[in-house]
């Protein structure tokens, strides 16, 4: 394989259909391609060190002796066991799964510095300010956040960078620490603090360091208009701050503060601009979105918000993430029946089915509460989307409710579903307890949750088949008559896609109409409907 430029490994499940769409799309480019596939479990360190890129999760142990490496795709959010001293060779790019909470306050502060006169730039070396918002609700996440950290101040010492400014959840949690440890950085800003980002650029400038950590009241106001990252078809409407749950295993509260929701003139003002800007779909998200207003007006009022952002215009879609299944209401259903641009889909986030096991996560539901929730959504919304994510592995979990939750997965059929292997994060309770599950025992649980739910996925894509849906394009494959979409059912960034078929020109924003001719294990195959 010496004449290949490009040696491609591919450990992740791949059905025929997928092979085929891979292969054709290695042909079409300008590098001679070879793709692998290889069972996950049977990788040898010859397969690893032959390749250029990988595709899924592999041994770390075998990943340094990758010297050709230049990409490791991993199939999971989860990176820390592929960030130790060691493990990735100099110069190989890893990437993972990231989450989208943080979005909007990055676009709120990037809103303030383009008013104020700053442009953006996608080059660290041209940046002389470089701000880094950073996320460690889980130990991947903060690792993830510590490892950009770390890279971005190499500019600091040897680029343009005048400024290196951290802020988001590791600023708050960690404070003093990371200018002590980090001597390049030059400003922190805590999660309520991110208002502040002129005043620290400022005082950089002037030869100060900064710090700032407003009390976790209250809600930050910036005036500027947020700048839209996400390409302008679709964008994330941060709804609240903050939670009052208290799950063990989350350190959320601690770093965010109490449940503060954003006042509905504002969010609709807010939302009423986006659209004005070409933004067709809004993502509603918060810690927790179901009990939006519960502070402001004395109840629930997250329909009543709906029914004001329904009434704008230029909107489609309007998606609800995040829902906590206990304080799903009834006048909330009602208004997603009654209104044509709410999207028949929510984000359930469970984390288990185990009754013991849900008391010990501080989880405020039952296992058959969760059944009577998910059938009674299903009852009232037939073609409701319901996604989902667990938490495999917290302490003590036996092999028998490990089992349990498997048998819960199968017979719900969630049409969408995550997994993170439990994270022991210090301040929380479950980090203290007895009986921690070992991480190759973490590791394997959540594989097999995730394979069945491969199975159950390709399942529900096959009984899609011959429907017809309402699809948004989001752009065109290369050097084919063809385009990708997403549904309703389909989540930006979480979700898979409908690749739809045609010679027609499409541009991305447009809604056409599709018909579903082929499955694969997340994404659906289309063509336009006659």
């Amino acid at each position: 394989m010496a004449d290949l430029e490009k040696n491609i490994l591919v450990v992740i499940p791949v059905n025929e259909d997928h092979k085929k769409f891979l292969e054709e799309k290695a042909a079409s480019g300008d590098k001679n391609c070879c793709i692998r596939y290889v069972n996950g479990e049977e990788v040898t360190k010859e397969d690893v060190e032959q390749a250029d890129v990988i595709v899924g999760n592999v041994d770390p142990s075998l990943i340094s002796g990758a010297k050709n490496l230049e990409l490791l795709q991993l199939n999971s959010a989860g990176a820390d066991l592929y960030i130790k001293a060691g493990v990735m060779p100099e110069g190989a790019v890893l990437a993972n799964a990231t989450g989208a909470y943080g979005l909007a306050v990055s676009e709120h502060m990037l809103g303030l510095l383009v008013e104020h006169g700053f442009e953006i730039t996608d080059s660290e070396e041209d940046a002389e300010v470089i701000v880094i918002n950073t996320c460690c609700f889980i130990h991947d996440a903060k690792e993830e956040s510590i490892q950009n950290i770390l890279e971005m101040a190499k500019y600091r010492t040897a680029g343009s960078c005048k400024v290196l400014l951290v802020t988001g959840c590791m600023a708050e949690r960690y404070r003093d620490e990371i200018i002590e440890e980090i001597p390049e950085v030059d400003a922190v800003l805590g999660t309520n603090s991110y208002d502040k980002i002129l005043d620290a650029i400022q005082d950089v400038l002037g030869g100060d360091r900064f710090q700032e950590y407003a009390d976790l009241k209250g809600l930050p106001k910036i005036d500027a208009q947020r700048v839209v990252t996400t390409g302008g078809h679709y964008e994330y409407l941060k709804i609240a701050e903050g939670c009052d749950k208290h799950c063990t295993y989350c350190i959320i509260p601690k770093l965010r503060g109490p449940y503060r929701s954003v006042p509905m003139e504002e969010l609709i003002a807010e939302a009423k601009t986006m659209a004005e800007q070409g933004v067709k779909e809004l993502v509603l998200v918060a810690q927790e979105t179901t009990i939006y207003g519960i502070d402001l007006y004395g109840k629930p009022s997250l329909h009543l918000l709906l029914k004001e952002l329904c009434k704008i215009q230029e909107l489609y879609w309007i998606r609800i993430l995040y829902c906590y299944p206990e304080d799903i209401y009834p006048e909330l259903v009602q208004t997603m029946k009654e209104e044509p641009k709410v999207c028949h889909y929510l984000d359930l986030p469970i984390q288990h089915a185990n009754d013991e096991i849900l008391r010990r996560m501080g989880r405020r539901t039952s296992k058959q509460e969760l059944i009577d929730k998910i059938d009674f959504l299903r009852s009232e919304m037939p073609d409701i989307t319901l996604r989902t994510t667990l938490i495999t592995g917290f302490p003590g979990e036996t092999k028998e409710q490990h089992k349990e939750l498997l048998e819960f997965i199968n017979d719900m059929e969630f049409d969408r579903l995550g997994v993170f292997t439990y994270s022991p994060e210090e301040g929380t309770p479950a980090a203290t307890m007895e009986h921690q599950i070992d991480e190759e025992v973490k590791l394997d649980r959540q594989a097999e949750l995730m394979e069945l739910q491969q199975d159950i996925s390709a399942e529900l894509g096959e009984r899609r088949i011959g429907q017809e849906l309402l699809v948004m394009i989001e752009g065109k494959v290369a050097d084919e008559d063809a385009y990708v979409g997403r549904s309703q059912a389909d989540a930006p960034g979480v979700d898979g896609y409908v690749f739809v078929n045609t010679p027609e020109t499409l541009v991305s924003g447009d809604f056409v109409r599709v018909k579903i001719t082929g499955a694969l294990e997340y994404d659906l195959i289309g063509e336009i409907s006659q």
